[in-house]
């Protein structure tokens, strides 16, 4: 591990850890809290990394939809995990977790 990965995979981790359940960041939200918000293209290399198991189902698009190729295996575990927490989906696109709730709710992330 680099001396740059040393610094930024540990704050990655600690945010991943922090979103809460049934709640969703995007990647590049969780560089940006992490400190380094231009870096979103390696928060999953970040998670992957970890020494410990990470919520990284948790983690989305900035667009609301899955990383993952659509039907594919982790695709499917990634919706899987995420609607037992409550997140439901429209199409493929991530919606408010209850009818009265709005989108903001369920967005886990520093305030601006």
């Amino acid at each position: 591990m680099n001396s740059f990965q040393k610094k930024f995979d540990p704050g990655v981790w600690q945010v991943v850890k922090s979103i809460p359940s049934g709640r969703v960041m995007g990647y590049g939200e969780v560089a940006r809290a992490a400190g380094y918000p231009r870096y979103s293209r390696m928060v999953s290399a970040a998670m992957g990394r970890s020494p410990e198991p990470l919520p990284w189902y948790r983690v989305v698009r900035s667009n609301r939809t899955l990383a993952f190729e659509e039907g594919s295996k982790s695709y499917q575990e990634q919706a899987q995990l995420l609607k037992h927490e409550g997140v439901r989906f429209d199409g493929l696109k991530i919606i408010e977790a209850e009818s009265d709730d709005s989108l903001d709710r369920i967005l886990w992330g520093p305030q601006d």
